[in-house]
């Protein structure tokens, strides 16, 4: 991976019932641990955020930018719950050059009915200047083997570059990063090729042992050749059946052997469950702080699950005892997208899942490994009962320390204004600041125009791609065109990037808890792969200061155990962070 460089001193690196949606830059640090740290100051001199918060405001830049990727869903008229479903989105860094590329899964057309040139995914190479250019040929990286859905993104192999699994209706797909621009399709040879209907997916290190292992969601059984439904009050009309008409499927966990194979463990780790899997979002991370990831999947109409890493090779799904199965009603909900990160402050991972039309987005509040529905203390749930949720992330986007969370919505039934004249298929997207205490208000009316439009929006991916120092957002939207949402409001506000990688653990880091300081109050957040509806966002941890010019401390836990430990860091910079 290229590596920022910094001028001067510096330290030397090593390199509820049936759900209506179906229906209806530089210095010389001091630091501890035996870390190995660069500090990169990017233009923007430190400063202090006075008084008031101003507006949160994000433009569609999507035509500026060069993406020009419009999502094909296939619709035939036959009404194929795979249709309407939509796909993810990815940020990464797949050149190694240190800023944000950009790869969107695309559909296509179901394999019955595919034609010769069916449209595969897109990968975007960023430019700079906010621009980016199509380099799909040139990577070879088309996700053209199946219907597509979701991304997950990590350096499997450990050897310094990203690498890309997609997730289709029909055989998955694995990308190996070839670190010359290209990739090789390693799909067999790494044993990794699922046929059934795959979700959302996240790399993860469940066995502590340095390799990167994957978690795959898996959706539900549904044949090509399964009949359509009918409206009950009018027959002629076609709709999408309801979820519950289909089997459920098991999910996936591939160990990773460390010869560039993997191994189907699923059984063995205790992570098989097709009786009440219909999957759809992940997210991992390790919310009892035990020092091992964790993995949450989000059902869809039947109860999540949380599969708590028993540190021996096998999980157990302790979703009820920890109150995170069910909504607060005891109910299942319509689970598409899902996060973790901690809105309290209280150094325990929050959870956000969210949902169909008629229920709301539901915000866990972990309470030391214990979950309370804590949606309406949190105000996120009655400004979204109208909505139908999918891709969803927590991020700072105003700087200001305090988690917000943005909300991408559109409902799945392309008939549901003809079924009833209160919801509509393409939805306004939300944007929920956080107010502090884990509170929530939302600010969707005064954040841009952007959030007046409808679209149908399904995945999303979070990251700061014109490394300005606040969060932007990349939205994929069924069967139109995909959205590049630019942060024009969190680089006022001081900010701290932190970057880790990993020697003993993974390369990524992906696991690896961070402790940001700043004028005495402690925030954390964990490098994840995966979260979000099908997608996977920056894993670069990007912390909000507010009005601190600096960072007392950064502390950063690795998933090996070992720990890191700097002090007095500027803001408005990258701090890479090297395991000792």
């Amino acid at each position: 991976m290229a590596r920022p460089t910094a001028d001067g001193p510096h330290l030397n690196l090593p390199l509820p019932g049936e759900d209506a949606h179906w229906l209806q830059g530089s210095t010389t640090l001091s630091w501890a641990g035996r870390a190995c740290v660069v500090f990169v100051l990017v233009g923007l001199a430190a400063r202090t955020w006075a008084g008031t918060r101003g507006p949160l405001s994000f433009t569609d830049v999507t035509e500026s930018s060069g993406i020009a990727f419009r999502h094909v869903a296939g619709m035939t008229g036959r009404k194929h719950i795979a249709e309407t479903m939509g796909s993810g989105a990815a940020f990464l860094d797949y050149d190694g050059d240190g800023d944000l590329d950009a790869y969107l899964v695309q559909s296509g057309f179901l394999p019955d009915e595919r034609p010769p040139d069916n449209p595969g995914g897109s990968l975007y190479e960023n430019i700079g200047d906010g621009e980016f250019t199509d380099v799909t040929e040139a990577a070879g990286v088309a996700n053209d083997l199946g219907y597509g859905m979701g991304i997950a993104v990590a350096d499997y192999d450990n050897d310094g570059d990203q690498d890309i699994y997609i997730t289709n209706y029909g055989p998955n797909v694995f990308y190996r990063n070839d670190g010359d621009g290209s990739f090789t399709d390693i799909t067999e040879a790494a044993g990794v090729g699922d046929d059934r209907w795959g979700a959302s997916a996240a790399f993860l290190d469940y066995d502590s042992d340095g390799l990167l292992d994957l978690f795959v969601v898996n959706y539900l059984v549904a044949p090509l050749d399964m009949t359509p439904c009918r409206n009950a009050d009018n027959p002629d009309l076609l709709e999408y059946c309801h979820p519950r008409l289909y089997e459920g499927v098991g999910d996936v966990l591939y160990r990773n052997n460390g010869d560039g194979t993997f191994a189907d463990v699923s059984e063995a780790a205790g992570v098989v469950n097709p009786l009440e899997g219909r999957g759809l979002g992940v997210a991992i991370a390790d919310y009892n702080n035990d020092g091992r990831p964790d993995i949450y999947v989000a059902n869809d109409t039947t109860r999540n699950f949380l599969y708590e890493n028993d540190g021996d090779g096998t999980f157990t799904d302790v979703s009820l005892l920890a109150g995170c199965g069910y909504n607060g009603m005891g109910l299942p909900e319509g689970g598409m997208g899902v996060d973790f990160g901690d809105v309290d402050d209280d150094g325990w991972l929050d959870l956000i899942s969210v949902h169909s039309t008629t229920e709301t987005n539901t915000l866990y509040r972990n309470l030391q490994g214990f979950f309370m529905d804590a949606t309406a203390a949190a105000s996120v749930g009655a400004s979204t009962l109208p909505m139908t949720a999918f891709g969803t992330d927590f991020a700072d986007f105003d700087n200001d320390g305090v988690l917000d969370l943005f909300v991408v919505n559109g409902h799945v039934q392309d008939v549901i204004a003809m079924l009833n004249d209160a919801y509509t298929y393409p939805q306004r997207d939300q944007l929920f600041r956080g107010v502090g205490g884990g509170v929530f208000e939302d600010v969707s009316n005064s954040s841009g125009t952007y959030f007046d439009e409808r679209h149908v929006g399904r995945g999303a991916a979070f990251g700061d791609y014109d490394d300005d120092g606040d969060v932007d957002v990349l939205v994929s939207n069924s069967n139109q065109p995909a959205v590049l949402l630019r942060n024009d409001g969190g680089s006022e506000s001081g900010w701290l990037r932190v970057v880790v990688e990993g020697s003993v653990s993974n390369r990524d880091g992906i696991g690896a808890r961070v402790h940001v300081t700043a004028n005495g109050v402690t925030r954390i957040a964990e490098v994840q792969s995966g979260s979000s509806y099908c997608s996977a966002s920056d894993q670069r941890l990007l912390f909000g200061l507010g009005e601190a010019t600096r960072a007392e401390r950064i502390d950063v836990t690795w998933p090996s155990g070992r720990t890191s430990a700097l002090v007095e860091v500027p803001a408005n910079g990258t701090v890479v962070v090297t395991e000792p």
